[in-house]
């Protein structure tokens, strides 16, 4: 007779950290749930690609990833005699596996695109609710780990922190796929100089040096990958796109899209949503079917759709003809966009409503390490703590600077006009 039973502790070869395995049976039963496959779908660095050509990985891989680096964590931290129960090392790796599933498509390039006023955050805690209906209350530990509810501070810690394996995954790996070196960092080592002190994460001291080149590798991954000119460009075009689509949609325009889209370009959905049971339902049921694919085969339709609007942002998209994009310390001059807008409503023949689709400001800011109760923690041989700015030789006010700038975005034909 066959042996039907599934074996669930499965080994899969990652390209960062090499063979990772799944050690319990809820891990596999929710990688291989539909909510989970469909981050496969979802490119963890948006349009980046559009610059670095290898930036095609996924939140799929980045959760997988994360959730090694928890179970290494969990180890190190429990053979330095911290108390960690396996219900609750089960707990935890469920809330960080399922940390990014509330992630829209192309991730943060349409975080409030779709749904305004709600993160993605709270989209996955919705999904991880939903979830633990599905699989009998198994995540309600998780889900008290993920709201920084749960008894253990230290564990909501490792899920979401200043130095959660969030990040500690995602620098790597996106440096490791961008190619940009600058983004290495040493997560062994920070691992490995992981402790808890007084219910709170801490790192030894020896792993300082470590923790400056986590900081600084953020820093410049920010402003060379995260943020670089030609990727903000991309994205406020996307993010043009979109609104002119709903706008389109909801005033009875016909406009090609697959129905969960078009259900989202159909209705104006706000945070408030979320408090009627009914249509709270209806939202996460098609929010879940969204992936990458939903929005590029709209826009390769929509490059010769009748709307020039719509057609002209398609275009610069899928065939990458990029606006240009001014970035400044100083906010733009109003008298240059002035100039610019007059330009594109004679080159475009549109009135100055519609020019805004074209020729538009805004501004990004950069904040690396955030002066807060949830600062990264040193401890000394003594066994005395000290926050990371304190403990660093390395001035810290530059890297907790919010820094900003602002930019403004013009086709490039402009300047020839």
């Amino acid at each position: 007779m066959l042996n039907l039973s599934v074996n669930k502790r499965k080994i899969l070869n990652d390209p960062v950290y090499g063979f990772i395995n799944f050690q319990s049976d809820i891990i596999f039963d929710l990688i291989e749930h539909p909510f989970f496959q469909r981050l496969r779908r979802i490119k963890q660095l948006g349009l980046s690609s559009l610059v670095y050509p290898g930036a095609n990985h996924t939140r799929f891989e980045h959760a997988l990833g994360a959730l090694h680096l928890t179970r290494i964590a969990v180890d190190i931290l429990l053979s330095k005699g911290v108390e960690i129960t396996e219900e609750e090392i089960e707990a935890v790796s469920v809330a960080v596996l399922l940390h990014d599933i509330g992630h829209g498509p192309f991730s943060h390039a349409l975080e409030h695109s779709l749904v305004k006023g709600v993160n993605h955050e709270f989209i996955s805690l919705m999904i991880m609710k939903k979830l633990n209906e599905e699989f009998t209350g198994q995540l309600d530990i998780a889900i008290e780990i993920f709201r920084n509810e749960y008894s253990k501070k230290f564990l909501h810690q490792l899920v979401a922190g200043q130095l959660d394996v969030d990040r500690l995954d995602y620098l790597r790996r996106d440096s490791f796929f961008s190619g940009v070196v600058e983004g290495t960092i040493g997560s062994d080592r920070i691992l490995k100089m992981l402790n808890v002190r007084n219910d709170e994460l801490v790192v030894e001291y020896k792993g300082i040096y470590s923790v400056e080149k986590f900081l600084i590798a953020r820093r410049l991954m920010y402003w060379q990958v995260y943020l670089h000119k030609t990727v903000i460009v991309a994205e406020q075009l996307l993010i043009k796109l979109l609104k002119r689509a709903k706008e389109l949609a909801e005033a009875g325009v016909e406009i090609f899209a697959p129905p969960r889209l078009l259900w989202f370009l159909e209705h104006n959905i706000q945070a408030d949503i979320f408090e009627q049971p009914n249509t709270r339902d209806k939202l996460l049921d098609n929010f879940i079917a969204l992936d990458d694919s939903d929005i590029l085969c709209s826009m390769k339709e929509w490059c010769h759709h009748p709307d020039r609007i719509l057609s002209i942002l398609a275009d610069a998209i899928i065939n990458r003809n990029l606006f240009k994009i001014i970035i400044g310390k100083e906010p733009v001059d109003k008298l240059l966009i002035e100039q610019y807008r007059v330009r594109a409503m004679k080159q475009f023949s549109m009135n100055i409503e519609e020019v805004q689709y074209f020729v538009f400001e805004g501004k990004i800011a950069n904040n690396i390490y955030q002066l807060n109760s949830n600062n990264i923690v040193i401890l000394h041989k003594d066994n005395s703590t000290q926050s990371i700015v304190n403990a660093s030789d390395i001035d810290m006010s530059v890297i907790s600077k919010s820094i900003e700038k602002h930019f403004l975005c013009y086709p490039k034909e402009l300047d020839k006009v």
